[in-house]
């Protein structure tokens, strides 16, 4: 096997074990990303909420959406 064929062995093997050990974002169903503005601008829009009540329904309830709602429809 010649050098250059080598070389291009070896960077395959190499991208295919970064792209193993990568970690993969994991959503979950019933708890809000608060990171993720596209989530919390869709729930708030949802709930009809200005952004201070938002804040502060999460800032009581949790990041849970169940309880964001729940806290929404009391107040």
């Amino acid at each position: 096997m010649s050098t250059q064929c080598r070389n291009i062995a070896s960077n395959m093997s190499f991208v295919s074990q970064v792209s193993m050990n990568k970690r993969r974002q994991t959503y979950s169903r019933n708890s809000l990303d608060l990171r993720d503005k596209v989530q919390v601008k869709v729930l708030r829009k949802r709930l009809k909420v200005s952004d201070q009540q938002f804040a502060s329904i999460v800032r009581k309830s949790g990041p849970s959406i169940a309880a964001i709602t729940k806290e929404a429809k009391v107040t």
